[in-house]
């Protein structure tokens, strides 16, 4: 065959190649993500001399002190982070004591926000959880709550956050007189819904032992 007719054969071959390409039937793939190995649930107990609550916790995890909760300065040494390094979760543990001092942010006579010192209220802790978990939420598809009450006899709310949000789970609990405790599970990452979904669903399960194990200590 000579070099022309060479040339005429490729340009067919290329030719059909290109018609049955197009007329072939193309699937996109799903967006896919690294696994990862997740490690078996296992727990220890959070007692520690002084504090107001129990509970437990993972064996994979380590508890801090706390500096702040999100934009909020610690009221007690109570507040207490629970920290998974492996995966970048953070669970933000704060604890107020309700009718002991408070300090709040009011507007003066110039319209500048001062502190102020005040009492917990139920009705306030309870408002201020509702406006924390919506506040840090602006990208979330859906926020649903949910009321319940432990074996301890510990009522509560825990808090669903849908979307590309920092913190998916949320959670309060109370008895209403004396105890008001909340916790966010954070992730120190880009917020990103589906890459997150394995790591979120496994220390929600976490969390939930944490709030189902939590007991007060009067």
């Amino acid at each position: 065959m000579n070099i022309s007719g060479k040339i005429s054969f490729f340009f067919i071959a290329a030719t059909a190649i290109f018609i049955m390409a197009c007329n072939s039937t193309y699937t996109p793939k799903p967006r896919g993500y690294f696994k990862i190995n997740l490690p078996e649930h296992q727990y220890k107990t959070f007692d520690s001399a002084g504090f107001p609550y129990t509970f437990e916790y993972p064996v994979y995890a380590k508890i801090t002190q706390d500096s702040t909760y999100f934009e909020e300065q610690p009221e007690n040494p109570y507040w207490i982070n629970i920290d998974v390094p492996e995966y970048g979760g953070r669970i933000y543990i704060s604890y107020n004591r309700i009718g002991g001092k408070a300090r709040y942010k009011v507007k003066n006579a110039r319209g500048e926000y001062v502190d102020s010192i005040g009492v917990n209220q139920f009705d306030r802790l309870l408002n201020g959880s509702y406006t924390l978990s919506f506040k840090h939420s602006y990208k979330a598809s859906a926020i649903e709550d949910s009321v319940f009450k432990t074996a301890n006899g510990i009522d509560g709310i825990f808090f669903r956050i849908g979307g590309n949000t920092a913190t998916a789970n949320q959670f309060l609990v109370s008895d209403s007189v004396k105890h008001f405790l909340r916790g966010a599970l954070y992730f120190d990452a880009t917020p990103n819904e589906d890459s997150l979904r394995p790591v979120n669903a496994f220390l929600k399960e976490d969390l939930k032992h944490l709030v189902n194990t939590l007991k007060w200590r009067d």
